[in-house]
């Protein structure tokens, strides 16, 4: 049992988060109030009735009483049409909070996940981070309105029949004494235990979550290679895990009830005993035993629930907890003051060091370049090498360990985070394209206020015109998610189109023609020839082919640069450069 779990069920820190949690509701306060006004009405209420009992027997049935013959069915009748009233208010108002609460904690979440830094993104599976989204955030709408629906109504229900029962036989009350203590020890028991499961089952959902993702995204490799019985049996175990932790909860909840139900029989048999007592028995009537016995008989429902509402309350604790914990991460630094109008592209590397959190190698060792303004510098080297670690320094995913780049003769720490990503395009060897139209990838973020006929121009110098004008709405065709419904070659085009729109000084294209075919490599080429020139342009590139124009090639080798020239001179030194073209072009005819 870690530290969390050993303190208390509402110490400090989680009366801080309630808090907090409740902050979220300030802005529904007059339905808030109309909600809690409903509650006490829906369990004040019952009370009101069965306080009626003792009339009802003794006056009513016993006497007759002309009067209570008329008024009792009106009585009754008004009670619960209130009731009725008060039900809906706080049925559709708690629900109503909820919704709004569960939205706006997504969209902090999702806030916050959109500034922090790319390291928190390595270090936690995709799939807790969707789940935190999906499920953890609805544990808190059970936290912060459905279990104060529970707690509100009950709670004016357990008071209202103890009035009820106080008001009628103080004597016959005495009952309680053996029911509550009881009842307190079993809810502090429940509740540690439910705030314990819950935390696992959160991260049991991340883990199913993850799992189905990783096997519905890479459908086409788990068919290919026969993965399908180790992703069942994988799905098979992540999902025991979190049926194992739900049944806990079941356990716990059952039990509990059990016990309620147990000492609320032996609190019924003692006011049974007390009200049976010779010296007693004549001086009760039958109404008000009748009324004690029912509404210490409607207690207990009502102190079951309270007792199973710490389930919910519990849960959306540790959920609250998971959520702030996300959105109180530090985002990205940004301690730029200079804003960036449109760089030169004068950029240089100068002992660049870089260790990745948790890793005990560094990833660059040393790296100086100097990429003057509008050349293009290619990377090449082995995988592993450094090459997309290095430009992944350009837009500040990470930052230097040592060393440090310049940027126009500023360290680029020194410019502000946004001004600095506008200086750069980027083509990616995996292509990331999102759930709308062709042009709104290609017009996407900053680039949105595109005119169309500057989103056509962009297209058609990708050559993506050719295979967008056969699409049925063209431009405003939908391509699925992650551009599921084009092949590799033109999510590519698409996303070398998004770059030739933006026209950024500093161009980077991380395999940037990989999945085309050869005939479309030779367009794309010859339109990525013209966008390079006046541009500082990095190129990492597995076929040395498609750089031997290079202003520049440096050969990275296990975070270093070992060699740097242009093509010819590289040859000439018959060194890694030179061992590597004649592994290509000594190589059968293939890919």
């Amino acid at each position: 049992m870690n530290a969390a779990e050993r303190r208390g069920v509402w110490d400090a820190k989680t009366w801080e988060v309630y808090k907090r949690l409740f902050g979220y509701t300030r802005r529904y306060r007059t339905v808030g109030l109309l909600a809690i006004l409903g509650m006490a009405i829906d369990g004040g209420a019952l009370a009101v009735f069965t306080n009626l009992l003792r009339p009802l027997f003794d006056d009513l049935f016993k006497n007759k009483d002309p009067h209570l013959i008329f008024w009792m069915p009106i009585w009754i009748m008004i009670i619960f049409a209130v009731r009725g009233i008060g039900t809906f208010l706080s049925s559709y108002g708690i629900s109503y909070i909820g919704r709004h609460v569960v939205q706006a904690m997504q969209m902090d979440v999702f806030g916050s996940y959109l500034k922090l830094p790319a390291t928190f993104f390595g270090a936690e599976p995709s799939g807790q981070q969707i789940s935190r989204i999906t499920y953890t955030s609805e544990q808190v709408a059970s936290a912060s309105t459905d279990a104060i629906k529970i707690a509100v109504t009950e709670g004016v229900t357990v008071v209202s029949m103890l009035y009820v029962m106080l008001h009628n036989s103080a004597y016959l009350t005495l009952a309680l004494l053996v029911m509550v203590p009881a009842v307190a020890l079993i809810a502090t028991v429940v509740s540690r235990r439910y705030r314990s499961i819950s935390r696992r089952i959160q991260g049991s959902m991340g883990s199913v979550t993850g799992t189905v993702e990783e096997s519905v995204g890479a459908y086409r490799e788990v068919r290919i290679y026969g993965g399908q019985p180790h992703e069942g049996a994988r799905f098979d175990e992540v999902t025991r895990r979190a049926r194992r932790l739900n049944l806990k909860i079941a356990l716990t909840s059952a039990s509990s009830s059990t016990a309620i139900q147990t000492v609320a029989a032996f609190a019924l048999a003692v006011l049974v005993f007390l009200g049976t007592r010779a010296d007693v028995i004549d001086h009760i009537t039958s109404g008000v035993f009748i009324t004690v016995l029912t509404a210490m008989g409607a207690m207990i429902p009502s102190l079951k629930r309270l007792t199973n509402v710490q389930s919910n309350i519990q849960r959306g604790m540790s959920a609250a907890e998971d959520l702030f914990d996300v959105m109180d991460m530090a985002p990205e630094g940004d301690h730029g003051r200079i804003e960036l109008d449109r760089t030169r592209g004068d950029l240089v590397f100068e002992g660049i060091r870089l260790r990745y959190p948790r890793s005990e190698a560094e990833a660059l060792r040393g790296v100086d370049l100097r990429c003057p303004p509008g050349t293009v510098t290619a990377l090449v080297g082995r995988s592993g090498s450094g090459k997309s670690t290095l430009v992944s320094l350009l837009p500040r995913f990470y930052e230097p360990s040592a060393g440090r780049i310049v940027l126009d003769g500023e360290d680029y720490l020194d410019y502000t985070l946004a001004s600095l990503r506008r200086q750069i395009a980027w083509v990616g060897q995996s292509v990331v394209l999102f759930d709308g139209t062709v042009a709104e990838n290609i017009a996407y973020g900053e680039l949105s206020g595109a005119s169309e006929a500057e989103i056509v121009a962009a297209a058609e110098a990708a050559n993506a015109m050719e295979f967008i004008g056969r699409m049925p709405q063209g431009l405003q065709s939908q391509i699925g998610q992650g551009g599921g419904m084009l092949s590799g070659g033109q999510r590519q085009r698409i996303a070398i189109a998004r770059a030739i729109l933006k026209n950024a000084p500093i161009l980077v294209l991380d395999e940037a023609t990989s999945a085309l075919d050869t005939e479309s490599e030779r367009l794309i080429q010859n339109a990525l020839q013209r966008l390079m020139e006046h541009r500082t342009t990095l190129v990492i590139a597995h076929r040395l082919s498609t750089i031997e124009g290079a202003d520049q090639i440096a050969v990275m080798d296990h975070g270093r640069i070992v060699e740097q020239g242009t093509h010819a001179e590289l040859l000439a030194l018959q060194g890694h450069y030179a061992a590597l073209h004649r592994m290509q072009f000594q190589a059968p005819a293939g890919d």
